[in-house]
């Protein structure tokens, strides 16, 4: 499966051959609710082939559609989804993502990705990853206030300490063996002790190989918290060893092994929500401050120039509002126009691309906390 930490930045937000092709739909993860999911998938490939044939041949068209065909009747694939689906494809790509969170039912065939729904997802703000460790093995979870699922570490990750010192079995009795005489009692403690010591060597290798790998392969990518969920014992020696600058200090005291998914995300949640509630408000009060001075704005034709520009270093986008248009990045001149149209897609969604790739941030935002009523509000450098 694609993923999309790695994908958004270097392919989705990449300049493609247009059309580009956007679907997204809501999935379920159980029986029976999950069987109604293929049927609507192949009604929303319907939406994208008349888009198309508005301006492509058939001929042309179904080549396009054909991985999408594949993929409705995939049926192992719609034995195991989420909560939602991306699938994105072009005339050289095609990439689908299971999500952890409802999308809204989107086709949108245009000259580049609608990408909006998925830098929701990819926000930091309410999103986490969970390690659970103790001695023996390790195991990495993502989540958000919705949901908590297992993820399949990548293959450099350790999952068990024989993963880093190797299996030794039968070679600590060996090792840890005292010849000689001494007082009754004395060999045998010190027998006990070197043995100890080496597992506490062995546990502190593999909680240094764990921080490593999952840093590099997660934690930066991602630049998602990282809360660490184990016995109170080993909080202290993993943290000792972390170089993870995303390892957060709130933490679980309890090992994954003893929560079900439901209670570990609501543990997780309590933590995270303050961090997530704290970001938004001063997104906001930044905003504000900067109104006097003409350095924040909401106008969509001033927010499109200043874009344009490479001007803006915040842009705060509304989550579900979708405003049908075209934004020309040269001069940042906005069409309003019509989602139906394979040239059109919404202009948020563009706007948002257009400030990742001068340098500047986007977060997508729940209507409530917007603090404007136009879908956009930027701060501007300068």
């Amino acid at each position: 499966m694609d993923v999309l930490e790695r994908d958004y930045l270097p392919i989705l937000l990449a300049d493609r051959q247009p059309p580009c092709l956007s679907l997204y739909q809501r999935t379920h993860r159980h029986h029976p609710d999950n069987q109604q999911d293929p049927i609507r998938f192949r009604n929303t490939i319907k939406l994208l082939e008349a888009s198309l044939l508005q301006k492509y041949a058939p001929r042309d068209v179904e080549p396009l559609l054909a991985p999408f065909r594949a993929l409705a009747e995939d049926r192992s694939f719609w034995n195991h989804t989420l909560d939602g689906l991306a699938v994105l494809a072009a005339p050289d790509l095609f990439k689908v993502y299971r999500l952890q969170r409802p999308v809204p039912e989107i086709a949108i065939a245009a000259d580049s990705f609608h990408t909006k729904p998925l830098l929701r997802i990819l926000q930091s703000a309410d999103r986490y990853h969970i390690l659970g460790l103790n001695r023996h093995q390790m195991r990495l979870f993502e989540g958000n206030r919705d949901a908590v699922d297992e993820i399949e570490p990548a293959p450099a990750v350790p999952r068990e300490v024989a993963d880093v010192v190797g299996d030794k079995a039968g070679g600590p009795e060996r090792k840890n063996r005292v010849y000689g005489s001494g007082v009754a009692g004395e060999t045998s403690r010190h027998g006990t002790d070197v043995r100890k010591a080496a597992v506490d060597n062995d546990t502190e290798q593999f909680f240094r190989a764990v921080d490593r790998e999952v840093l590099e392969q997660y934690s930066q990518p991602s630049r998602m918290p990282l809360l660490l969920a184990a016995l109170p014992e080993h909080h202290h020696l993993f943290r000792s060893v972390s170089r993870n600058p995303f390892l957060a200090a709130e933490a679980i005291d309890i090992h994954p092994d003893d929560l079900s998914l439901d209670t570990l995300r609501e543990r997780a949640w309590h933590l995270m929500l303050p961090r997530y509630l704290e970001r938004l408000g001063g997104l906001t009060d930044r905003f504000h401050a900067a109104r006097p001075d003409g350095q924040s704005g909401g106008d969509l034709a001033e927010v499109a120039r200043a874009a344009a520009e490479g001007r803006i270093a915040v842009l705060l986008i509304e989550a579900d509002r979708q405003i049908p248009g075209a934004f020309d990045a040269a001069t940042g001149a906005i069409t309003r126009g019509d989602l139906d149209h394979p040239e059109t897609d919404d202009l948020l969604d563009d706007l948002g691309e257009r400030v990742l790739k001068t340098g500047g941030e986007v977060v997508v935002v729940p209507a409530e906390r917007m603090p404007t009523e136009t879908g956009a509000a930027a701060i501007y450098r300068f």
